[in-house]
């Protein structure tokens, strides 16, 4: 999907938004969670192309795969927090939306505790 057709289709959820929240607070906020899945899933096919092509050049290049599973995790855990601390703040929940982001990170430094282990240990090997 074109990333006009993308732009497109904000717009519209957007305009439907500021028109229907004025009379029905609940509908718009269901309207724009729909929305922000709607276009959550018209990116999937690119980020499984983009996943794929980190796969082959991490076979060529003879990286360990544990790794790039790591880094892929961390994407992901990254736009998912966001897109949840968003629909916090669309909501007018901005404390719960900063709860969101902080359990966010702290995922993430757990994710990337085995990179940071494996730098360690090669840091280790190269001193003398």
């Amino acid at each position: 999907m074109e990333i006009a057709q993308v732009v497109v289709v904000a717009f519209i959820a957007t305009v439907l938004v500021v028109v229907v929240r004025q009379s029905r607070p609940d509908l718009g906020m269901q309207i724009s969670i729909a929305a922000g899945i709607l276009i959550f899933l018209f990116v999937i096919p690119k980020f499984v192309g983009i996943v794929n092509f980190f796969g082959d050049m991490s076979r060529q290049a003879q990286v360990d795969v544990s790794y790039l599973n790591t880094v892929l995790k961390v994407i992901g855990v990254a736009y998912i927090t966001e897109f949840g601390a968003q629909v916090c703040r669309d909501a007018g929940e901005g404390a719960i939306a900063t709860k969101v982001e902080l359990a966010g990170k702290i995922t993430i430094l757990l994710l990337a505790i085995p990179i940071i282990a494996g730098i360690l240990d090669l840091i280790l090997r190269l001193l003398p």
